[in-house]
């Protein structure tokens, strides 16, 4: 015949918590299903938290109930063991979650879809990197959490630190990369040489900056290509940022066209031409004669746009529109080839002046009489 005694000693706690239990899982899907779908602040947060604390109040119940059962030894050990792993690991991805809709609350907040994101970029940059490492030092106090509830993994620790000389030299050497690019990543987080959405020059390409994660930085090149450059590269190499301080950008194109170019109309034309494009901002529109060879001159039209991707297209235009102009209303700008004929055999040249003494230039370091 059973003792019931003993086994209500069992089966009371056991029993209550695994009810509960089942009483908290139930509600807390039971909540996480009801707010899918909406996207107001409360129902973020329930889900949020909803689905760890469905498995962690359970575990963290049946806990508390071995503690008040008569069972001991080593089945009691391993049993909380187990038992406290389940809630740390619970813990831990509450955590994580908490920390990744924090990310999403403040990227909600400071979209980067609009024409003056500057403040925007800065501010997600920072939060996309912080909780990055925020999510890894969570993980990794997690993950020392379990480890120390087993005396096995802290001899091995004990052991590993008793030989500390030779592996800490090996591991130190092994993990600079991933230390380098976590410092680094903390660097970029606080003095943001780079920011989401920045106009970069990066090893002589162009493109925007994609991603930025815990270890690399994802550069979107021009032509949809994509470039993945570690975080520490950022900060040993120089690079080209046009969006540091502000999107706005100057464009410049260059024509080389003849001397008889009139240098008037060709200002005239490019006030024109920016005031009829949207492109321009109203800033810059400046021709300038900046070289002259035998051959030609080199005329800069220098104009201003909002950002990179409007200067490139304005640059273009300008080109395009100006050429189009010289050649339908004054052709003898454009560049041409000069040559000078050989004269027949037979036919007289003409005079040139005297001999060498002539065309001599004046010897006054000769010492000769004036």
């Amino acid at each position: 015949m059973a003792d019931w005694t003993v086994i209500r000693t069992y089966a009371l706690p056991l029993g209550a918590a695994i009810l509960a239990g089942f009483v908290v899982w139930t509600l807390m899907l039971w909540l996480f299903r009801r707010t899918q779908g909406r996207d107001y602040r409360r129902a973020r947060i329930v889900r949020v938290v909803s689905l760890p604390l469905a498995f962690f109040l359970p575990l963290l119940f049946l806990e508390m109930a071995l503690g008040a059962t008569p069972l001991d030894g080593k089945a009691l050990q391993v049993m909380q063991r187990l038992l406290h792993v389940g809630v740390v690991a619970c813990l831990t991805w509450l955590l994580v979650r908490a920390v990744a809709a924090g990310e999403r609350a403040i990227l909600r907040n400071h979209p980067i879809e609009m024409a003056d994101n500057l403040a925007a970029r800065r501010v997600q940059t920072q939060t996309r990197v912080l909780s990055r490492v925020l999510m890894g030092v969570i993980v990794l106090f997690g993950v020392a959490t379990v480890l120390l509830a087993f005396p096995q993994a802290r001899q091995v620790g004990k052991t590993l630190l008793a030989s500390a000389g030779i592996v800490g030299l090996v591991a130190g050497i092994a993990a600079r990369p991933v230390f380098g690019n976590l410092i680094a990543g903390l660097q970029i987080a606080l003095t943001q040489p780079i920011r989401l959405d920045d106009v970069v020059i990066v090893e002589g390409e162009w493109g925007r900056i994609e991603e930025i994660g815990s270890s690399y930085v994802v550069v979107r090149i021009w032509d949809e290509r994509r470039m993945v450059v570690p975080l520490s590269w950022f900060i040993e190499n120089p690079f080209q940022n046009w969006t540091r301080r502000s999107a706005d950008l100057l464009g410049t194109a260059f024509l080389w066209l003849d001397y008889r170019t009139p240098v008037a109309a060709v200002r005239a034309e490019l006030e024109r031409i920016c005031r009829e494009s949207p492109l321009w901002d109203g800033r810059v529109c400046v021709t300038q004669v900046t070289e002259a060879s035998e051959h030609a001159i080199q005329v800069r039209l220098l104009v201003s746009a909002r950002n990179s991707g409007d200067a490139f297209d304005l640059r273009c235009i300008v080109r395009e529109r100006m050429i189009d102009f010289l050649m339908r209303e004054h052709p003898a700008a454009l560049p041409r080839l000069r040559a000078e004929m050989a004269q027949p055999a037979g036919v007289p040249q003409p005079a040139r002046g005297g001999g060498p003494a002539d065309i001599r230039s004046p010897g006054a370091e000769d010492g000769a009489p004036g």
